[in-house]
């Protein structure tokens, strides 16, 4: 069941439908599912990252509205991250969905769990910006998981966390009719669903907290993790753990300061996962221009 969130603030007779605020830096409304992006000669993939790789976590969830297309364009026109992240959810008829938390209440002016939706009724969902974001945004509907790698895929490596495992059959679906199985991470908590992750052919992301990194042997994963990402609050000793463990890739999350950037790089992570990637990485390594292949 869905319920409404009062609009503190708003006059009554405002509807959540029509509430419309200006895109930053005139950016405007993506329009959706028209087609993919040109490619070129083929995907952009993992191979093409550079030696020192910036996420965009939720596409940069300091600096613009989480999991929104529209923050997901910003951050990617900006190009101040090389790989952009976002979550994913399964609607009540199995449609993949990119939205972080099980239910409505904190990103939009819904309530209710997002498993009780199906895609007719997502349609009506509209996302709250945070007031405390830079600049102004609009009110949107979050996308699908097939919009969002019908714009971005092959242009730059996705990361998807994969909030319900039952999704993964068809996101791996989604991924392989696009041909970017090298292109994007699909990433969760559990190392058995990573294993699951890597026998559908997909690249394989694990995170870990820093509790868990206290008693995890990464090295047991090193067969089927493509990138292992760690908390960036684990001790000194754990993450040097993780980075000798013989996975390819190790990047920290979530990342928000110069001094934990600098600390997990001088530490030999290879990667960091940030909610202000657009700060964070101004002075830092450039990725690949626009258009580069492996």
């Amino acid at each position: 069941m869905v319920t409404r969130i009062a609009l503190t603030g708003l006059a009554s007779a405002v509807s959540v439908v029509s509430l419309t605020l200006t895109g930053p830096a005139g950016i405007r409304p993506p329009e959706w599912g028209i087609r993919p992006l040109e490619w070129g000669t083929g995907p952009l993939t993992v191979a093409a990252l550079p030696r020192i790789t910036y996420v965009a976590h939720r596409g940069g969830a300091l600096e613009v509205p989480e999991n929104s297309m529209t923050g997901l364009v910003a951050a990617y026109e900006r190009g101040t991250a090389q790989v952009l992240d976002f979550d994913t959810r399964l609607l009540r008829d199995g449609t993949p969905v990119v939205f972080h938390d099980e239910t409505l209440n904190r990103t939009t002016y819904l309530g209710g769990e997002v498993r009780g939706l199906d895609a007719r009724e997502w349609r009506g969902v509209r996302l709250r910006p945070k007031d405390a974001l830079p600049g102004s945004w609009r009110s949107e509907r979050p996308p699908t998981v097939a919009e969002v790698l019908d714009r971005f895929g092959g242009r730059i490596v996705l990361m998807l966390e994969a909030k319900d495992p039952r999704s993964l059959d068809r996101l791996a679906g989604l991924i392989r009719a696009r041909g970017l199985t090298r292109s994007v991470f699909v990433n969760s908590n559990d190392p058995e669903v990573a294993r699951r992750v890597h026998r559908l052919g997909l690249l394989t992301q694990l995170w870990r907290s820093a509790r868990q990194l206290r008693t995890d042997r990464p090295e047991r994963w090193r067969s089927y993790v493509d990138l292992l990402d760690v908390d960036h609050r684990a001790r000194d000793a754990d993450l040097a753990r993780a980075v000798r463990s013989g996975i390819r890739r190790v990047w920290a999350h979530t990342v928000v300061t110069d001094a934990q950037r600098d600390r997990v790089l001088a530490l030999g992570c290879d990667g960091v996962i940030t909610d202000a990637p657009g700060r964070l990485a101004r002075a830092g390594r450039r990725g690949p221009q626009r258009g580069a292949r492996p």
